[in-house]
Order: structure tokens, then sequence, then C-alpha cells
């Protein structure tokens, strides 16, 4: 067999040193580029616009563009819109529904009871006020990424939504304008990098700022939401995309080739992995991509992702193949087996699972439903994929009648006084010599 990609055997001694190794995260963070950042996010938050728009004619190579030529606004978003194709405009339309509808069973409800003491206790449940989504702009145009991001926000009751775009050279893609007209932006700067970000984290003059940042980026732009977290919510810092496979052996050899390159094509550092229990059934995966390989029009960046964390994986048996899973966290997890709807519950850990042979991760990238801005990097441990409840706030309600302020009173001062937090205590003592006060 070829050189495309490393082959374990789960069986070998080497392989739990192997597959660390090989799914080790590498964080890409260095002293230059957190210093570089660091340069970009405070001049922003000093100098407002005048070095917003500075760094945007430097790094987007927009010279003397001025703070109106940076705003878009809803009426040039919907101008996109009807100027699309009937095909094209149709797509969007049907991502764009099917992702929200999706997303409504996910709004959270505030809630209330009451107790025993006749006090009310519950949660409200309220959205932020405004959000910024950061879409990667230039050659590439991610439509999906405007809506998976900005429809969340809108179904969660969201009042503004900022969408920061870099326009090298001034140009931006129509298709993302469109989408953000289906998904209900209310703004768009066209402004990229670190410097977006610290924009919506500070506000300028022009810009406003926002309460929390969500949306993927380069490099600079994941140093730059983590270094402004704290002064606004985020959603993550990704790392590279990934997708764990597995196979049976009953679905075409060809699908799942296709499958794993549809994964690697992102960039040199995705990960596409598939396991399966058939030594003969994974050199036929492999033959399958060798033949297919030379048809793809980004067949160099899909051969850098296979050799540098590509692997086909012989387990013994599916039970070891879902542990492994498990083990690996992975963003994406695609189940081609037979019978897999009776495996689900036992795959734990995954940012999204694909149940069956038909269900394919690029479906999940565009128009399933269910959100593609999911945890990497075995993330998926603690983190879930970004949703409505990612743009809502929660606040404890406490509503102590008489009766209950009295009992959690002398409950309140004996655990204040044991902690020697006086003035807590007094606080609920003043509360039991007049109640009604």
């Amino acid at each position: 067999m070829s050189n495309l990609l490393r082959r374990f055997d789960a069986a070998s001694d080497s392989f739990q040193a192997d597959l660390t190794a090989l799914t080790a995260r590498h964080d890409e963070r260095d002293s230059e580029l957190t210093s570089r950042v660091a340069t970009i996010v405070a001049a922003v938050r000093e100098g407002g616009d005048a070095a917003l728009l500075e760094l945007t004619q430097e790094l987007d190579q927009h010279p003397g563009v001025s703070i109106t030529d940076l705003l878009v606004e809803p009426p040039q978003m919907q101008a996109a819109l009807d100027a699309l194709d009937t095909e094209t405009r149709g797509a969007l339309e049907t991502a764009a529904e099917r992702i929200r509808d999706y997303h409504q069973h996910q709004v959270g409800e505030s809630w209330s009871f009451e107790d025993a003491l006749g006090n009310r206790l519950g949660q409200q449940v309220t959205p932020m006020a405004r959000v910024g989504i950061y879409v990667p702009g230039g050659k590439a145009s991610y439509p999906s990424s405007v809506l998976m991001n900005a429809i969340p926000a809108k179904v969660a009751g969201v009042a503004e939504v900022v969408m920061m775009v870099p326009a090298p050279l001034g140009v931006i893609n129509p298709l993302v304008l469109a989408a953000a007209a289906l998904a209900g932006v209310d703004r768009i700067f066209t402004a990229g990098g670190a410097q977006a970000i610290a924009a919506l984290a500070f506000g300028t003059e022009t810009v406003p700022g926002v309460d929390k940042i969500v949306g993927p980026g380069n490099r600079y732009v994941a140093e730059a939401k983590r270094q402004v977290f704290g002064v606004v919510g985020i959603d993550m810092v990704a790392g590279p995309s990934e997708v764990l496979i597995i196979a049976d052996g009953t679905a075409p050899a060809t699908w799942m080739a296709m499958d794993l390159f549809s994964q690697a094509e992102h960039d040199e550092q995705a990960q596409a992995i598939l396991i399966c229990p058939d030594s003969a059934y994974l050199d036929a995966v492999e033959a399958a991509m060798e033949e297919l390989l030379g048809t793809m029009a980004r067949e160099n960046i899909i051969r850098a992702a296979l050799a540098n964390r590509g692997a086909l994986i012989k387990v013994d048996n599916l039970d070891e193949a879902i542990a492994l899973s498990n083990r690996l966290a992975p963003e994406h997890l695609q189940l081609a087996f037979e019978d897999a709807e009776a495996r689900v519950s036992e795959l734990t850990v995954a940012g999204a699972i694909f149940v069956g042979q038909l269900s394919c991760e690029s479906l999940g990238d565009y128009c399933a439903g269910p959100n593609h801005v999911l945890p990497t990097s075995s993330t998926a441990r603690f983190s879930s994929p970004l949703g409505v409840y990612d743009f809502q706030k929660r606040s404890s309600i406490i509503h102590c009648s008489t009766d209950g302020a009295m009992a959690l009173a002398e409950v309140a001062s004996v655990l204040a006084r044991g902690e020697s937090l006086e003035a807590h205590a007094r606080s609920a003592e003043l509360r039991l010599s007049n109640p009604e006060a």
C-alpha cells in the first residue's frame, strides 16, 4: 500500500504512544504572535476608529478607506440576496430555515417555584443585548458561518448582531452579504483580524462594543479572542477541524475516502481518522483515496493534512472502536456501520454524531440544522456545540416570604459565623429581629 497516511493496529505495543503523538494538541501560540496581537488590541482600545482604520488600510490592503466605507447596512445585504441566482438563493434559504427550525428547540425559558416556606425561587432567562460575529473573508466565502453564528443569536432574542468580515482591497463576497440578510445581521463592518476583534470587544466611536464574540478565524483572530476574554465572552479558541469515522466495512470505500477528504481539505492541520475492524476494508479505502486524490481541487492541502494527522486504525471490534472514540472526543463523529442508532447512547464524548452511512459530515456543515461550530481538540469532554444557550443569560431569582426569611436567616447566621464573616451573619440576623421592616 501507499504512504498517503499512517496505518495503526490497536493491538500493537506502540499503538498508545503512536495515537498520543498523532492526536496531540499543538499550541500554536508563540511569543511573537502574542506580542503582535497585544499591540494591535491595545492600539484599537486606545485609538478607536483611527487605529481601526489605520490597521485595516495596512493589513487588509484597503488604502484610503473611511469609517463610513467600512459599514454595510441591511439594504445592501438585501440587494446582494436579491441578486443571487434562483438555485443559490434557494439553497441558502433552505439552509437558513433548517438551522432556524433546529435552534428554536434550544430556547431556554424562565421558571420558578414556591418552596414550603413560601419563598419564590427561580431562574430568569434573558438574551444578550448585542453580540459580534467574525466571518473570515478574502478569497474564501463562508456564508455557512454567517448562518450558523448569527441565526442562533437571533433565535435567542439578541437585539443586535454586529458582523466583522475582512474585505481585502475593498471586495466582499456577495454570498456572505446575502447570508447576513437571511440571518438577520444588523450591521457589518468590513474589517478583519485582531483589530476587528478588539473593536468589537472595546467599542470605538463607530463600532459598538458587544457582550460576546463568536466565529472562526486565523491565528491572529484566535489569539485576539483569547486576549479579550473577560472583557467579553467568546465561544471558544478553536483548534484544527477533525473527523473520526467508525466503519464496519459495509459502506462503499469511495464514500469513506471522500468523507475523509472533506475534512482534510480544510487545512494542512485538519485531522481525518477512520477506525474499522476489517483490514481488507482499510486497504480498499486507502486504494480509493489514492485513486480519487488526483481529482481534487485542493489535492495539495488534502495530501498534507493526511500526512500530518490522518490515520487508518485497525481494531478488533466495534466495542473497541467506540471506547477509542470516547477517549479521543472528536469534533465530528461518523458512525458508518449497521444498526448505528442502537449504539449512539454509548458515544458520550463528541461534538456532533452523524448516525448511519447516509449521514455525512458535509450535510451537517451546511444544512442539516444543528450547528457546525463544534468543540475541537478533545474539548468535547467539557464543551458543547454553539447554540441558542450561548446567547442567553440566566439570573437566579430569590424572593423571600416573611416565614422564609426568618427560617433562612437562622441558617445563614450560623454558617456565616462559622466562616468568620460577621457582616453576613448580622445582615441575616437583622431580618430575624424585625422581619416586617
